[in-house]
């Protein structure tokens, strides 16, 4: 057992039980797994209908065998204090709790019981083994925001070290930057670098203007796993080559773990073993393989809080080639995040407006949504939807988290809106820009 493993152990995350429940799920056939996820399925709403009041409160009337009756989850039912969701003998102190990372716009905190999150490393670890990865020490270069409160920065740091990881700034994209992460490669034998998509795409831009390719500059690396955000085609083939290395997509949601993972045949496939996906129309109604609609996903070992038929704000298709073993996801439409760029010539990575706006995303927080637009090189827009005006004091703490992650002399307007625009896809995008 590695660092990691072992700080999982420490912390009370039951690691040898979760890798052992995760292989004997991965060794039943396909008759054996249906029934297996049939059960699974009744036994974890069973589980929050009997334990958890506001789970009851939202599904009183279903009928437990017939699945289309229990009803979806939306973001909004779990914008409420999460001691009103957590089921019975579950406290914020003996289990997971995090917060969203806000990219549909609609953040809130969840936590997950510490079996069912122990779970989502074992199927982390097994989707890395398909690459010769091994999670605990492989060394990754990591793409990833940091808070920049002292307590948040040094806890990141210190989990880094115990994943053998280095991480890499999201929130500055310049060209002085990105010359000091080439050096890094250059002078650290990774094996693989991870995080946020249109960060490691300006880094390959980067490259690109160099006449760079980072392979021939860290030789030891093996593959590039991109999350968060989507992966498009022209995006990939630069990746590909700046980069001399296979370029692999992943999808994933803080409050769910592990969704999709790409495998060697270049199929995204689905995690089957600790979640459940469904594709739904606009009212709800179970979609066919090969049809776009709602991505509706079942957490089915999370004790501590409900994710059951949970709309995630996404819209994707499952192939026509699809098993309930083995579900593929064949399209997934609008996780993006465009690049800030700033009077300075920095650049920001879209998600760094997470670390922005987790100044007014508090559990007992009147902001339910949020979006954030780039009208002019120095001046930004908070669009918000809540019950009262934001104060005085709240604005003059966001307007200090642009000036702390960002650059200082930004304009920041706030606008209080009844209701948000949102694409056509349905999700609320987090940050656009007009530039």
């Amino acid at each position: 057992m590695n660092l990691f493993d072992i700080s999982l152990k420490f912390n009370g995350f039951p690691v040898k039980k979760a890798n052992r429940v995760f292989n004997n799920i991965n060794k039943l056939n396909n008759e054996d797994f249906i029934k297996y996820l049939e059960k699974q399925k009744k036994d974890i709403v069973n589980y929050h209908l009997n334990n958890n009041l506001f789970y009851k409160s939202l599904a009183e009337k279903i009928n437990i065998n017939d699945w289309s009756s229990i009803p979806i989850l939306t973001k909004k039912d779990l914008q409420q204090p999460i001691n009103n969701r957590l089921s019975k003998g579950y406290t914020k102190k003996n289990c997971h709790v995090h917060k969203t990372s806000g990219s549909s716009g609609t953040p809130f905190i969840f936590a997950k019981d510490k079996f069912s999150h122990a779970l989502t490393w074992s199927v982390f670890k097994n989707r890395f083994s398909w690459y010769n990865l091994n999670i605990n020490t492989s060394k990754q270069a990591r793409f990833y925001g940091i808070p920049l409160n002292k307590k948040g920065y040094y806890k990141e740091r210190f989990k880094d070290t115990l994943a053998n990881r280095f991480r890499f700034s999201v929130f500055d994209l310049s060209d002085n930057q990105l010359e000091k992460n080439l050096n890094k490669f250059k002078r650290t034998s990774f094996d693989y670098i991870n995080g946020y998509t249109s960060s490691i795409v300006q880094f390959a831009k980067y490259l690109e203007r160099k006449q760079i390719v980072l392979k021939s500059v860290c030789p030891s690396l093996k593959v590039c796993i991109v999350t968060s955000e989507m992966l498009y085609k022209i995006d990939k083939n630069l990746l590909e080559k700046q980069f001399g290395i296979p370029i692999v997509n992943e999808y994933g949601a803080a409050e769910l773990g592990l969704i999709a993972f790409q495998n060697t045949l270049n199929q995204w496939l689905i995690n089957s073993t600790d979640l459940y996906v469904e594709i739904v129309d606009e009212s709800g109604a179970i979609l066919p393989y090969g049809n776009v609609g709602r991505v509706v996903i079942t957490s089915l070992y999370n004790k501590a809080h409900p994710f059951i038929r949970y709309d995630l704000g996404d819209i994707g298709m499952l192939s026509k080639d699809s098993t309930l073993q083995k579900p593929i996801l064949e399209k997934l439409i609008g996780r993006t995040n465009d690049i800030a760029i700033l009077p300075s010539g920095k650049k920001a990575a879209g998600l760094t407006f997470y670390y922005v706006t987790k100044t007014i995303i508090e559990d007992k927080s009147s902001v339910k949504e949020f979006i954030i637009e780039q009208l002019e090189l120095d001046t930004f827009k908070v669009s918000y939807v809540s019950s009262e005006v934001l104060s005085k004091e709240k604005l003059k703490k966001i307007k200090a988290a642009f000036d702390k992650y960002l650059e200082s002399n930004l304009t920041v307007k706030f606008e209080r809106k009844e209701k948000l625009t949102r694409a056509k896809s349905g999700k609320l995008k987090q940050f656009i820009s007009h530039l």
